[in-house]
């Protein structure tokens, strides 16, 4: 249970960063470029576009990615507590 638990707090964290990182990327790519980045549709414009947080544009990932972590928190615990055989 230890180890569910461990891979359910850890899993969930790296997938947000690489996402987050993956699509930082392509941001500053944008930028440099001298372009301004579209959150909504994900693609490079020459206009000024609105900031849209993870939350609105992701929020299946964002709240499942911490539930899964409490999750693990919870079965870390749970297997902390629980003697072994």
């Amino acid at each position: 249970m230890l180890k569910l638990g461990l891979l359910l707090l850890i899993l969930p964290i790296l997938v947000l960063m690489g996402v987050y990182f993956w699509e930082l990327g392509d941001v500053r790519e944008c930028t440099l470029a001298g372009g301004h980045w579209d959150y909504l549709a994900g693609i490079c414009r020459d206009t000024l576009q609105p900031f849209a947080s993870w939350l609105e544009r992701y929020p299946w990932l964002v709240n499942g990615g911490m539930l899964l972590s409490v999750a693990g928190v919870a079965l870390c615990m749970v297997g902390l507590y629980v003697k072994k055989r």
